[in-house]
């Protein structure tokens, strides 16, 4: 008989354990050591039972054993200690405190008072499950990293009702998605309300004069709020219930409904959040991919209730925003119908035009939350050095005037937060550099022999999941070896990964899997999306060849890949795995938090790795080029075989290579140079610190200067139009080079200097709206020239020809020759305004023409 309500009954604490509601309610304590062993100390069963939830075990411990906490004075003295350590963490100044204090100090403008950040899902803890994969949580790790830097953030995102699926397998090995209903009572939230108690709701306007209701939940992540909107309130109807009922679940509409309600919603939200409890309004607003992209239009909608203009209210919204990209391919963005987009937003088409796909190469009926993302973004990023270099690439449509270098998307490598990812053991090893390498090869062995052993009771319950009876089970007590090479693989399962390449030669990976004397043992977890037929059959070929009675013992695939598991097998594999479709890899943020528990990395010079890969801190593998590149089945083929090379002939060898103290040397000065070379890299704290630096501090002197000086804002908005409608009138008209006295005469060795002079008409424009650059640099075969410097050259009066009537003008500079070899330079127009973040922004460009005077592009070899 099922229940026809369900709630939760909260438990009564006695008063000298009342302190314990806060410390389950903040979630530091999912990477605060002391305060899990302080959970796990009210009942160490129940602590287990509860999956590690501090809220779900206070809910379930028995009223006796609460009685007796109570009386327990160490345990009473434990309380105080976390108490007192939270309320230290949460109000002292940290690293941006200080920052903001030196500026004072020097006086330069202070960091931003607060920053919103957007996701549409985030990986906290799996007490929290609200998260798919590397994006969710990448934007936990955000948060977590902001907090113990004192970061203001204040996190935006959904409540899904039913989270992610959660995993298993059938029979066959196909997989199975279930939606467990999660109940807000029983999570780590706190509803947001009213002064009068009421639950504060934020609504929207849908067509056909229906509407859409949220509530707020607010997780404190430290000294982060994250503010989650849940449209499963009475006051909507049934098919706005639904809204926040999956996440990256329905079909078009609704998922165009989710990012309407992230976008829009979550900024109203963000006004309730700060209006009650009185914190500063943000004044840089980050979106993490284009799924929030309409918070911009909200900004822009508030703009022009208070009496900007559309175009000045854009510029305004542009200035602080940040946009960063994660996905390296087309087929990886949200894209809508334009038409569906346009029943949502009624107006004369300037919504539609920030999104459709207007650009080169694009597609006119498709409305792009990305190159929306981009259109509302004075900042953008990539989150590598590559995926930087891909995006720019890949989005070079929007700026078609620009060589695909200059394209104005920048990167920031993305980072894993040590605390969350680092095995306390790990932690507890001190300064790993004075460490005996057996200290450290007993640590790995143990992280090892802890990892076997969750395995086999995953390996286990998987079974039983798929109709197995406990006595056909028995094989599972030989499941993986605490003494052999470990090699782990965990992650989505999109084609482009790659989850089957190991299975490309089976006999080949068998005799690796059974070698006599240096035996390899493999770890393969993920999930497919739940859409993805072609994810789902690459998990059932691997799972049934795990199956095989001959190998099961050495390869095994876990369902249910999250973030418990990962916590257990990034410490305790030895070496981990990497295999995308190079460059598919925006980052791959998995083989980072491996490292930092001295895991070696095995991997594609892709995403993070291609940036930082050195041979002391593991492998790469080998990529095909050429004709091979573009033949799918070569390609992997001869990628395959490169894996298994460096596996046989490397990397199993220098396992198993033991001194006479029966330690492998070199492998354990891999893992020491790893933890202490590579670690510090890989750390969430540096990336956020770089978006502090390069990203945030930038969009809030912009956001001071166009977002709360509406003139400004008009100012722009007034001049870009102009310059686009004169921009067709300005030409290069002659380019020749001379020496600096003047002569004809031009040396072209090292260290000689010409004096560029550059005729250009401006037609309607002034030599304040351009600047006139010089760029050179070494050139190749082609004539493109590469490693460029720019050099801004000088208006020296009107030209001699047409005078000033048609904006013609001279300017002039010097070009030094400062390298040997092909070189080659050439010159450009770019509109210039001093609330510009550079001269890329607009677009455009004017170069010479072919027929430009002598001199234009002159090479010297």
């Amino acid at each position: 008989m099922k229940a026809i309500r369900r709630f939760t009954v909260r438990p009564v604490l006695p008063d000298p354990l009342a302190p314990l509601n806060p410390l389950a309610r903040n979630l530091r304590w999912s990477w605060h050591h002391d305060t899990r062993e302080l959970f796990r100390a009210v009942d160490p069963h129940g602590w287990r039972a509860a999956g590690g939830d501090p809220v779900r075990l206070l809910g379930a411990v028995p009223a006796r054993r609460l009685r007796e906490l109570a009386r327990d004075q160490d345990f009473l003295r434990r309380i105080a200690d976390a108490d007192r350590d939270l309320g230290d963490y949460l109000s002292g100044p940290r690293w941006y405190q200080d920052q903001d204090q030196e500026r004072e100090t020097d006086g330069s403008e202070p960091l931003p008072a607060a920053i919103a950040y957007f996701s549409p899902e985030f990986g906290i803890t799996a007490a929290l499950p609200q998260y798919s994969g590397g994006l969710g949580i990448l934007a936990g790790d955000h948060l977590k990293a902001a907090s113990d830097l004192g970061v203001p953030l204040i996190g935006v995102g959904l409540l899904y009702r039913h989270g992610y699926f959660r995993q298993s397998l059938s029979r066959d090995g196909w997989q199975q998605e279930h939606y467990p209903v999660l109940d807000p009572d029983e999570l780590p939230l706190t509803l947001l309300r009213e002064a009068d108690g009421a639950p504060a709701l934020v609504a929207l306007d849908l067509p056909g004069g229906r509407s859409l209701r949220a509530r707020v939940w607010q997780a404190q992540v430290g000294r982060v709020p994250l503010l989650l909107l849940d449209s499963d309130v009475e006051e909507n109807a049934p098919r706005e219930r639904d809204v926040t009922d999956r996440l990256y679940g329905g079909g078009s509409e609704h998922r165009l409904l989710q990012e309407i309600l992230l976008g829009i919603g979550g900024v109203r939200a963000v006004r309730t959040y700060c209006r009650l409890t009185g914190h500063p309004e943000p004044e840089v607003f980050h979106t993490n991919e284009g799924h929030a992209g309409f918070q911009g239009l909200e900004r822009i909608r508030e703009l022009d209730a208070s009496g900007l203009d559309f175009d000045a209210a854009l510029e305004a919204v542009r200035a602080g925003t940040v946009f960063t990209t994660h996905t390296p391919v087309p087929a990886g963005i949200d894209r809508f119908d334009r038409e569906l987009v346009a029943r949502h937003f009624d107006d004369d088409g300037r919504v539609l035009r920030l999104g459709t796909e207007s650009h080169p190469g694009g597609d006119p009926r498709v409305f792009n939350m990305a190159v929306m993302g981009l259109r509302l973004a004075q900042r953008a990023n990539g989150v590598s050095t590559l995926h930087g270099a891909v995006s720019r690439e890949m989005f070079a449509g929007l700026w078609p005037g620009l060589d695909t270098s200059e394209v104005p998307i920048t990167s920031v490598t993305n980072g894993v937060h040590a605390p969350t990812w680092v095995a306390p053991e790990v932690s507890r090893l001190g300064e790993v550099t004075d460490r005996a390498g057996a200290d450290l090869w007993q640590l790995r062995r143990d992280l090892r022999e802890q990892l076997v052993q969750e395995v086999r009771e995953r390996l286990y319950t998987s079974w039983r999941q798929r109709g197995a009876n406990t006595a056909e089970l028995g094989w599972i007590d030989g499941v993986l070896d605490p003494d052999v090479l470990t090699i782990g693989f965990a992650r989505r399962v999109p084609a482009y990964k790659r989850l089957t390449l190991m299975l490309r030669d089976r006999d080949r990976l068998t005799e690796l899997l059974l070698h006599p004397t240096r035996p390899v043992q493999i770890i393969v977890a993920g999930k497919a999306h739940p859409a993805d037929d072609g994810g789902k059959r690459l998990i059932q070929e691997l799972v049934r060849f795990a199956d095989d009675p001959r190998v099961r013992h050495r390869i095994v695939f876990l369902p249910d890949y999250g973030m418990a598991m990962a916590r257990t097998l990034y410490p305790g594999c030895d070496v981990w795995l990497n295999n995308p479709l190079r460059p598919l890899e925006a980052c791959g943020t998995s083989g980072m938090k491996a490292a930092l528990n001295g895991c070696l990395n095995l991997s594609v010079l892709d995403g993070w790795w291609d940036e930082w890969y050195e041979p002391d801190f593991g492998w790469a593998v080998p990529t095909a080029d050429g004709s091979a590149a573009h033949d799918d089945d070569r390609r992997d083929a001869l990628e395959a075989a490169a894996l298994y090379g460096l596996i046989e002939e490397r990397i199993a060898p220098l396992f198993y290579d033991r001194d006479h103290e029966g330690l492998p040397g070199r492998w354990i000065e891999m893992v020491r140079r790893t933890l202490t070379g590579l670690g510090p890299k890989v750390l969430a704290d540096r990336m956020v610190r770089e978006y502090v630096d390069r990203l945030y501090a930038p969009a809030a002197r912009a956001h001071r200067a166009l977002a709360l000086d509406g003139d400004a804002a008009r100012e722009l908005a007034v001049w870009k139009a102009r310059v686009r409608a004169a921009w067709p009138g300005v030409a290069v008209e002659h380019v020749e080079a001379g020496a600096p006295d003047g002569t004809a005469s031009v040396s072209t060795e090292l260290g000689a200097t010409l004096v560029l002079r550059v005729r250009v008409t401006l037609g309607e424009l002034t030599p304040d709206d351009v600047e006139v650059q010089a760029v050179a640099g070494r050139v190749d075969s082609d004539d493109a020239i590469a490693d460029a410097q720019v050099f801004p050259l000088k208006p020296v009066g009107p030209a001699g020809q047409g005078g000033q009537g048609d904006g013609g003008r001279i300017y002039e500079g010097p070009l030094a020759l400062d390298r040997t070899g092909p070189f080659g330079y050439t010159v450009r127009v770019l509109p210039a305004h001093r609330l510009l973040p550079s001269g890329a922004d607009l677009g455009l460009v004017v170069l010479p023409t072919e027929a430009t005077g002598e001199g234009a592009g002159v090479l010297m070899r």
